[in-house]
């Protein structure tokens, strides 16, 4: 293995990009680029290839993406774009010289209707247009790049950016009730863990390449997540239970999307924590930037 290991990572704004930042002293041997809108314009591919061209790395971690589920309804074309054909460029690019590409995807690509955890080759069948954008780029870089993973994460959040944590802690702090829907199924997962795992990987030096699933252990839905944030920030906020029915989005969301993660725990050796005591890191991280 080379002693010094350079990374350029997408989305360095992001949730993802600033948990990999975080751990930064703890791989010396690493050397990371971390990328921006500004010097890494995914609705600009020749920008893209030009950088990519201009700076050969040994891995390359594509954490940049389209997020805005319920907006991708109206902005289809913009949502294929940055999720699904800007990853088949970097992938191709990178190809050029045999680099490693992991792409983060989500449980979006799956329609809901499984009763069992689902494995990486489980049906994929979308039902909203982020899920569909984000399964084009899977497989624009699965096709273009034979030294590519994508790992499937779910219910992503962390102390940074606007997520369901940040979101409910704020919600509890204003209001007396807020009411959260309890009938979608899955696993939350802090961006720290999938950062740590993501980085573990590229330290064991194995390129295993294909679909993984990555998120916290453990099975819950929203409500119970949220009530579980409650206790543990000791709010007195009342959070009431409603069904997906009472709390209409644009996109639709699948019912259950719990991932099976036997295949990522037996090829890399991870370890997963639990959500719980995840998320009890996570809202520690938060209390500690709020000083």
């Amino acid at each position: 293995m080379k002693s010094s290991i350079r990374i350029a990572v997408s989305g360095s704004n992001g949730q993802l990009g600033k948990e990999i930042a975080r751990l930064v002293p703890e791989f010396p041997s690493f050397r990371f680029d971390f990328l921006t809108r500004e010097n890494f314009p995914l609705e600009e591919p020749e920008k893209i290839q030009s950088w990519l061209q201009d700076n050969p790395v040994d891995w390359f971690i594509h954490g940049a993406a389209y997020t805005a589920v319920d907006k991708a309804e109206s902005e289809k074309e913009k949502a294929w774009q940055i999720n699904a054909l800007a990853p088949g460029i970097i992938a191709r690019t990178l190809s050029e010289r045999q680099t490693p590409m992991i792409q983060v995807s989500t449980d979006y690509v799956f329609d809901g209707t499984s009763s069992v955890p689902l494995k990486e080759d489980a049906p994929t069948q979308p039902v909203n247009s982020y899920g569909e954008s984000k399964l084009g780029g899977e497989k624009e870089v699965l096709k273009n790049n034979p030294q590519s993973l994508v790992i499937r994460t779910s219910w992503l959040y962390s102390a940074y950016g606007n997520n369901f944590v940040k979101t409910m802690i704020r919600l509890m702090r204003e209001k007396d009730t807020i009411r959260v829907v309890n009938d979608q199924t899955g696993s939350p997962t802090y961006a720290g863990d999938l950062a740590a795992a993501i980085l573990a990987i590229i330290g064991s030096g194995r390129v295993v390449p294909g679909i993984f699933h990555y998120s916290n252990e453990g099975v819950t839905n929203w409500h119970a997540f949220a009530a579980e944030i409650k206790k543990l920030i000791n709010s007195r906020c009342n959070v009431l239970p409603i069904p997906s029915a009472g709390y209409p989005t644009p996109a639709k969301r699948p019912v259950y999307s719990l991932m099976d993660k036997s295949k990522i725990r037996k090829e890399y050796g991870l370890h997963i924590p639990d959500w719980q005591s995840s998320l009890a890191f996570c809202l520690e991280q938060i209390k500690k930037d709020e000083v």
